[in-house]
């Protein structure tokens, strides 16, 4: 084992077992929402530990919010750092400027929302974590803008996706897996989730974390984002462009383009894996795939007893990923 290996292992387990002292604590849910705007959003985001902290973006996926990381900020401020756990676009308080634009959420979009939030807080350099959307917002944002993103802890790993070229049929299995996905693509699925948001985002939820036992309270938190009068829009349009049956941003052209080159990120990166992910448990050793697309991994960690949702099943992962990934970036 070489001495930086060491370190970095020591300084996990240090920071591990502080993250465990801490998550064993009952968490206090954010409640204050700040709002902050940009050319096509205004956005809302839950804001803990000291404005002078070095910032961290934390972003959710599908169907969740910011309450994802109610149990990651604190520790996160504990350790001396700014965490923002920031509502996407179509999610929470989170709303369109302009009442007549079309409600996007492409994966271009969704990462220039992130470099669009940093410049309305005047945040030169931060680091990332995400899952699902918000996965694919980190990797987005760090792939294309190396010179703000210091690091990144990458649930799933690298997520861009080709939205250029179709791609050839997956396994039965695989397809099977992305019933959701198929169902958004008629409008059938797109009433289907306007008039029962909750149930169908609820099921989502077991189905994709058949460990976690969640409770309704828990639950309950979170589907009020749904409620968010973009939220259909927003949600139908990622999943039909993603499958090439719904138009992107003309001016996001040149950057999917950009992302469909599979663009490697290159900053320092954990990649975090739910063990019990209903879309699958990978190898725990780094491929060489991996290596390719994230040349400054660090660490590839399997999160077990967590399944898709691993910030809520898990946040002291999650910080203990962000903390070990921000000393090495140093």
């Amino acid at each position: 084992m070489n001495r930086r290996r060491f370190i970095l292992g020591t300084t996990g387990l240090i920071a591990a077992a502080s993250c465990e002292r801490l998550a064993a604590q009952p968490r206090a849910s954010a409640t204050v929402v700040k709002t902050v705007r940009t050319s096509v959003l205004e956005i809302g985001y839950h804001e803990s530990g000291d404005a002078a902290g070095f910032p961290v973006i934390l972003l959710h996926g599908f169907p969740d919010d910011a309450h994802a990381y109610d149990g990651v900020s604190p520790l996160l401020a504990n350790a001396g750092y700014r965490a923002l756990a920031v509502y996407l676009r179509g999610f929470g308080p989170t709303r369109f400027l302009d009442p007549a634009v079309a409600r996007t959420a492409e994966q271009a979009a969704i990462g220039q929302d992130v470099i669009d939030f940093a410049d309305a807080l005047a945040l030169p350099r931060f680091a990332v974590a995400g899952f699902d959307w918000g996965g694919r917002a980190a990797c987005v944002a760090s792939a294309l803008h190396p010179d703000r993103v210091r690091a990144a802890v990458l649930v799933s790993g690298y997520t861009i996706q080709n939205t250029v070229t179709p791609p050839r049929a997956g396994a039965p299995e695989a397809a099977r897996r992305l019933w959701y996905q198929w169902y958004f693509n008629t409008e059938a699925g797109r009433a289907g989730l306007e008039q029962n948001r909750r149930g169908l985002c609820e099921l989502l939820w077991r189905e994709w974390s058949p460990t976690w036992r969640f409770s309704e309270e828990l639950f309950d938190l979170t589907a009020r984002s749904f409620d968010n009068p973009d939220f259909v829009g927003c949600v139908i349009h990622s999943y039909r462009h993603r499958n090439f049956n719904a138009p992107g941003e003309p001016r996001f052209l040149e950057t999917e383009k950009q992302l469909a080159a599979r663009p490697p990120i290159p900053v320092s990166v954990i990649s975090l894996h739910g063990g019990d992910d209903a879309f699958g448990r990978p190898a725990p050793a780094i491929t060489a795939a991996e290596r390719t697309t994230m040349p400054r991994i660090v660490d590839k960690r399997i999160v077990e007893g967590a399944g898709h949702f691993v910030p809520h099943e898990k946040p002291e992962a999650v910080a203990s990923a962000l903390l070990d990934v921000l000393n090495a970036s140093k």
